[in-house]
């Protein structure tokens, strides 16, 4: 096997020689890499580095990269395989990126094994970038900007041929994710026996009810119509500003044929503070639709907006069950797992998800 064709295992498998073989041409000869963590939390399900190379002498490059491998946990390997996560981001950039309406990495290198693992993704790096603090929450202004993102890449898929030509990705009540109800079945006692006294007990009761009901509530959602390429991750540290206040979208390992208020919903679920999310929650949906509108998207009343909101919110929290045994890799990403539980929690007893369970056929 050519070195082109190794898959690092872990950022520490990166050598100079695997990199000279498999950087574009515009490169020149690596011949010393060295490397660090980019953030403790960033990286939850897979490690997350920065590269520093060195050049032959004369020869010039960027001085550093980034690069994504899979977790070092074996339970979150497990769930990537499971539900597609390395496949799908490795499909974005080999077959999306260049196609999207809002700016994201240039991918430098993209390599996924028969059985998604390993996998191993080299990306430029934006220099001079504000990552928000997902524990600290997102600002209302980035929460707004953020928003106008979101509204052209929804509106850019909505509903259209272009997402239709991308076969890998999936609909999000794909049969890997409908399995995913099992998996919260097998979790929930043990979520209980961590949450039970820091969420509320009629949204807890709800979402276990809705764990054999989850199937059928997807395929409900997904024939309500309304699909676009929904990033569903929208989450603070995915979304990188720039000192012209440019927004740089990254980490696609969660795309799926959905809603665009599954994003909305995500960000204002477990972004934004709970304080700041019932503040201003009403202005940042009414900037969203509005955006929405100004991009073409002319069949989609706010009205449905705010419910397809309430819709996702309940299968957000179900999800907070389902990945409830992740290894937050370190103490922060621990924080980060913990917070969006409370968040998310919060914002579905606000939104009375048990109230559209009890009303809505599916």
């Amino acid at each position: 096997m050519s070195l082109a064709q190794d898959i690092p295992v872990s950022v520490r498998d990166i050598t100079a020689d695997w990199l000279d073989a498999v950087l574009p041409d515009d490169f020149g000869t690596v011949v010393d890499v060295a490397w660090e963590d980019l953030g403790e939390g960033v990286g939850i399900l897979g490690e997350v580095s920065r590269l520093f190379l060195t050049y032959a002498p004369g020869e010039t490059g960027p001085a550093t990269i980034i690069a994504k491998c899979q977790s070092p946990a074996p339970e979150n390997v497990f769930l990537c395989q499971a539900m597609g996560f390395y496949d799908r981001e490795i499909n974005f950039y080999r077959h999306a990126a260049a196609t999207m309406p809002v700016r994201t990495p240039r991918c430098l290198h993209a390599a996924i094994g028969d059985d998604a693992v390993p996998f191993v993704l080299l990306l430029e790096e934006i220099p001079d970038v504000t990552v928000m603090d997902q524990l600290a929450g997102a600002g209302v202004d980035h929460s707004r900007s953020v928003f106008s993102v979101l509204a052209r890449m929804h509106a850019h898929f909505w509903e259209s041929d272009h997402l239709d030509a991308f076969d890998w990705l999936p609909p999000m009540n794909n049969d890997m994710y409908k399995g995913s109800a099992a998996l919260a079945a097998q979790r929930i006692d043990g979520f209980r026996a961590n949450w039970a006294d820091r969420v509320d007990a009629g949204t807890l009761d709800a979402v276990e009810a809705f764990i054999p009901r989850y199937g059928n509530f997807m395929d409900w959602a997904v024939g309500q119509g309304a699909l676009t390429m929904a990033h569903t991750d929208s989450r603070c540290e995915n979304y990188l500003f720039d000192a012209a206040g440019d927004v740089t979208v990254i980490d696609f390992q969660f795309l799926t044929r959905f809603w665009g208020a599954w994003d909305i919903a995500n960000w204002l679920g477990a972004s934004l503070t709970v304080a700041d999310r019932r503040a201003h929650e009403r202005s940042l949906v009414e900037h969203y639709h509005a955006e929405l509108c100004a991009n073409g998207v002319t069949d989609y009343p706010l009205g449905r907006c705010w419910r397809d909101i309430r819709a996702s919110l309940t299968v957000q929290a179900f999800s907070q069950v389902v990945v409830s045994d992740l290894d937050g890799a370190n103490e922060r990403g621990a924080a980060l797992l913990s917070e969006m539980v409370e968040r998310t929690f919060t914002a579905a007893t606000d939104y009375d998800i048990a109230g559209l369970l009890d009303t809505q056929e599916f």
